[in-house]
């Protein structure tokens, strides 16, 4: 798998939810971004576990991605951002990302994966951005796929 390409179709994913009226477009990045247009999910650090099955034919990769809420107004963010880490619904992340697994029998991410999950959130609180302060949370994915491409 190529970290890279898989930390893209993440941010391609997460983009695909449906925020409340007035609130915009969720902007997202397969990267950590210099500065962050609110709400913003980003793909951050990762970890991967090589050799998860013999000849490399399995790796395991961790994203610890972010997303970020303009904290002007405290109440009306934080139900933003409740909206986001939602198990379900159209502003749901978990729902949008895992909408990316595809169908019973096709590769996740386009083609890029054996399947994903979204784990959990973590981390719910402020978070300074570049200067500014922001409400959010992380949400850790797994991405499982083979090794050797």
């Amino acid at each position: 798998m190529q970290p890279s390409k898989i930390r893209d179709a993440l941010a391609d994913a997460a983009r695909t939810v449906a925020l409340p009226a007035g609130i915009g477009k969720l902007t997202a990045t397969g990267y950590v971004p210099d500065s962050v247009v609110a709400p913003h999910f980003f793909v951050g650090e990762y970890t991967v576990t090589f050799d998860r099955a013999m000849r490399r034919s399995l790796d395991e990769l961790e994203f610890i991605c972010r997303v970020l809420v303009s904290r002007a107004d405290d109440r009306a963010a934080q139900q933003v951002l409740d909206a986001l880490l939602s198990g379900a619904g159209p502003a749901s992340l978990k729902a949008a990302i895992e909408d990316a697994r595809g169908a019973p029998g096709e590769y996740a991410l386009g083609g890029l994966a054996h399947d994903l999950h979204v784990m959990r959130i973590q981390g719910y609180r402020w978070y300074e951005h570049a200067g500014t302060q922001y409400v959010g949370a992380e949400l850790v994915i797994k991405v499982i796929g083979e090794g050797n491409t």
